[in-house]
């Protein structure tokens, strides 16, 4: 019953998507949208359907902002008490980590509701807040579907792998891999799935937080960078799973006050009224103007179309139905193959916990993504997409800047203490991410590699704990070094890469190591190997990446329409002239650009490979199980599958 329920929620839910594109399928125009900085890029045409222009898109340009900066005065007094009820809590924390199982998983001694507060700290990164806010600011309904999927994808959690993953492992991906396959290369390449997920997901979230802290209060980037990594080595080294999870969960509340006072703000502006809101937007002159030139990257309006209406309509940024489907796929089943979310189930001390602690994440992720999609419609309209745009082409600055645009309207102390506190909580957003991620890969170099391949299981306590603090010291150094190194890169489709990977080399095999009885260690090496290696390699061939070529076309088209324009004796506006020397510019930039891989245009047409790569995940495991047959693991299904069931065999919650 479980798995009917399980496939019939993920049908409805993949479905979604696709009907979400339906909209796409009557074209009027084809245009490109511009690469953007967060969460990922897209080069693939949009279609419109058709409607009337409103009598407002022929409006002028947007009215001038007062410029966005954090005060130093406020946000700084802000910041530093964070800091320092964090830092008491890793104090606290210290004391009570003597053992490897404190320090991995808290002793099994934390709460179903505790967990479900903490699993949500953990998920609702910087990329959600700022990153989704940022895109539906931009590009409309689209930035909805990424809230969608990714809530969608507890339900995957709850139904298949919290449960088994909680009864079935200890502390990592490789207890559960290697129960009943050889554990040596197992654990080997599920420790390196870990690193490399955790890698492109904590490389993201640095460059975010030294980028934030650099343009809201002026820090020089590699000040920021270091003074994160410093912080968040000094959680995982000295507080382990306990400080990392009440970190997690202060985070959390932080971040869920700021979202609703700030929604509740937005609403008030509309009178609390939906239709109200969704109206204004549509007849929004910046708005329309936003979609019409740089959304469509039509130079001039075309006739009869309403490009208001057409912001709350899908297609904008998700261009294609399969698009729609292969991002669906990545989020719905990359989160139950998320190393540091299936590390979380560790820390309960039953089955029944681990279940609870899914549902109340569900809920707290899910009421946080409406607010969000609130607070993204609410920048666009309040803030406008041209002065978001001036802060960051990828938008992630839209939830800063409405805040302190409304809190201004209050009084100007005001608007600056809610800026600078969401600022406070984005830093302790990317903290408690980051955290989660270091002592995810710690965890599989110490605990995987360590104690269990190089030491063959035979370490004590003391050095267990030694091992996993010094790892944790490297990895968080290695972050730190990697986020100054990325500090000019486009780091956007690191976070898209990171679901992918999960989804199609870590969930193959957790779902075919708790399930299938014939699955053996070929299995599990096979799909980590395919998976993850599909999966970077689509990303790298995908419109994710930048193609100068593609951004010259589009640069073309827009001189051939104002020169068309000018040559038939019209006269160009001031805003029209400086569009068409941009225009020029880029053209000449570009013209004879290649990408990374030295591609004049993608080879894979979809900005989220899991379509394709988690098939490949799932029949690569299946190949190499049925190639190289094992008997030990056959006999052994039946032990693990009562385990899995039962939780016997699983070691108790350690009594502080």
């Amino acid at each position: 019953m479980r798995k009917l329920i399980t496939a019939l929620t993920l049908a409805l839910s993949l479905g979604s998507f696709a009907f979400a594109a339906e909209p796409a399928k009557q074209a009027t125009g084809t245009a490109a949208a511009p690469a953007m900085t967060a969460p990922a890029a897209t080069q693939a045409a949009p279609a419109v359907p058709a409607a009337p222009m409103t009598a407002k898109a022929a409006t002028t340009a947007p009215e001038q902002k007062k410029s966005f900066k954090a005060n130093p005065v406020v946000t700084i007094p802000i910041f530093l008490i964070i800091i320092g009820v964090t830092m008491m809590v890793v104090v606290w924390s210290a004391k009570r980590t003597k053992s490897a199982a404190d320090f991995y998983t808290a002793g099994g001694g934390i709460t179903g509701t505790q967990n479900g507060w903490a699993i949500a700290g953990d998920y609702m990164s910087a990329a959600s807040f700022l990153g989704i806010s940022g895109l539906i600011a931009l590009y409309g309904y689209d930035g909805f579907m990424y809230s969608v999927g990714w809530l969608v994808a507890y339900i995957t959690v709850l139904l298949i792998v919290a449960e088994p993953c909680r009864n079935a492992g200890k502390y990592t991906l490789g207890d559960i891999l290697s129960f009943r396959t050889e554990p040596k290369p197992v654990r080997a390449v599920a420790a390196l799935s870990t690193v490399t997920v955790s890698t492109f997901y904590l490389t993201a979230q640095m460059v975010g937080a030294g980028k934030l802290m650099q343009l809201l209060i002026g820090i020089p980037y590699k000040t920021a960078i270091i003074g994160v990594g410093i912080l968040m080595v000094g959680y995982v080294v000295f507080g382990g799973m306990t400080a990392t999870t009440w970190v997690q969960i202060i985070k959390a509340g932080l971040l869920m006050t700021g979202a609703f006072l700030l929604s509740v703000l937005v609403a008030a502006k509309s009178g609390f009224s939906p239709l109200r809101f969704f109206n204004d937007i549509a007849t929004s002159p910046n708005i329309i103007e936003h979609v019409q030139k740089v959304v469509l990257k039509d130079p001039l309006p075309v006739p009869g179309f309403d490009y208001g209406q057409r912001f709350l309509e899908p297609g904008l940024f998700l261009k294609q139905p399969l698009d729609q489907i292969s991002l669906g796929m990545a989020l719905v089943l990359g989160t139950a193959g998320m190393p540091h979310i299936l590390m979380r189930f560790f820390t309960v001390p039953t089955a029944q916990a681990a279940r609870k602690s899914v549902i109340v994440a569900m809920f707290i992720i899910g009421f946080f993504y409406i607010l969000t999609t609130l607070l993204g419609f609410g920048a666009a309209l309040h803030v406008t997409p041209q002065e978001i745009s001036k802060v960051g082409k990828g938008g992630n600055m839209a939830a800063m800047m409405l805040a302190q645009q409304l809190g201004g309207d209050v009084s100007p102390f005001l608007g600056d203490l809610l800026l600078a506190f969401l600022c406070a909580v984005a830093f302790a957003t990317i903290l408690a991410v980051v955290s989660g991620l270091v002592l995810a890969a710690s965890a599989a170099i110490a605990h995987d590699i360590y104690v269990n391949v190089i030491k063959d299981g035979h370490a004590d306590q003391h050095e267990q704990v030694m091992a996993a603090r010094v790892t944790s010291l490297c990895v968080g150094a290695a972050g730190i070094m990697i986020g100054i190194a990325a500090e000019k890169s486009n780091v956007a489709h690191l976070v898209a890469l990171a679901f992918a990977v999960a989804s199609s080399g870590n969930l193959p095999v957790v779902v075919m190591s708790l399930f299938w009885k014939k699955f053996n260690t070929a299995g599990v090496i096979s799909g980590l190997v395919v998976g993850t290696v599909a999966s970077i390699a689509l990303v790298m061939v995908s419109p994710n990446m930048t193609y100068p070529k593609k951004v010259a076309a589009d640069a073309q088209k827009t001189v051939t329409v104002l020169e068309k324009k000018q040559a038939e004796g019209g006269s160009l506006t001031d805003k029209e002239m400086k569009d068409l020397a941009k225009a020029k510019a880029d053209y000449a930039a570009n013209k004879d650009g290649k990408s990374m891989l030295g591609l004049d245009a993608p080879l894979f047409p979809l900005k989220n490979p899991g379509i394709l790569s988690i098939p490949l995940g799932f029949l690569a495991a299946i190949i190499g199980c049925l190639a190289f047959p094992s008997r030990r693991s056959e006999e052994m299904f039946d032990e693990i599958y009562v385990r899995q069931n039962t939780g016997i065999g699983i070691a108790k919650a350690v009594d502080h």
